[in-house]
């Protein structure tokens, strides 16, 4: 950017290049688009950024980013209280409810075990999990989890801290997707694939 735009510029646009999938060329496209419709875009956006700040916060149960606290899935009476799914954040909940198969609780580690990153389980919420399980009335423990090694050695982890409490501990059967041609798979999911098979 030239040094003419101005230091709230510049700002706006480091700011927005820190985002998710947003690199330098990204966020100034943004920050152009935000200035040229300012009253429509720029402005309201302000204010939701600002209500969103101020109102929002983690739940003390599940650690889901809600402005009630306990969040408005834990507080549903309607959800079976018996199930837990474990997510690695709070996109895959979202992702998990958009899909709308699922009436249980949540647990939100925060992150995955790494020991290339240095993440021990002190540094998710791998304890806190362990207590909801301990405190009674959980029946199953689904590790919705990435398909990854950290996402694998975390599932191994919780599966292995959990085994004496009795709880049923189950992960995400994975496989070939719903319109997913073989030859277009890698070989991971396909051996996913052969391993998890069920009757036809």
């Amino acid at each position: 950017m030239a040094a003419s735009a101005g230091p709230e510029i510049e700002r706006l646009i480091s700011l927005l290049a820190k985002l998710p999938g947003m690199g330098p060329r990204s966020a100034r496209r943004a920050a152009l688009a935000l200035l040229k419709k300012r009253e429509q875009l720029m402005e309201p956006l302000a204010q939701s950024l600002a209500e969103t700040a101020s109102k929002v916060r983690p739940c003390s149960v599940c650690a889901a980013p809600d402005t009630r606290d306990p969040c408005s899935i834990c507080s549903d009476a309607a959800r079976d209280q018996s199930l837990i799914c474990v997510v690695e954040e709070a996109g895959a909940l979202w992702a998990m409810e958009r899909v709308g198969a699922y009436r249980g609780r949540y647990h939100v580690l925060g992150g995955l075990l790494s020991a290339l990153d240095g993440v021990g389980p002190d540094a998710i919420r791998a304890g806190e999990l362990a207590q909801r399980v301990e405190a009674g009335g959980v029946a199953e423990v689904i590790l919705a989890l990435p398909a990854t090694v950290d996402g694998q050695t975390t599932a191994h982890y919780l599966a292995e801290r959990l085994a004496a409490s009795g709880v049923a501990v189950t992960s995400l059967a994975r496989g070939v997707p719903v319109g997913g041609e073989l030859d277009w798979l890698d070989d991971g999911t396909i051996a996913q694939a052969l391993r998890a098979r069920r009757p036809a």
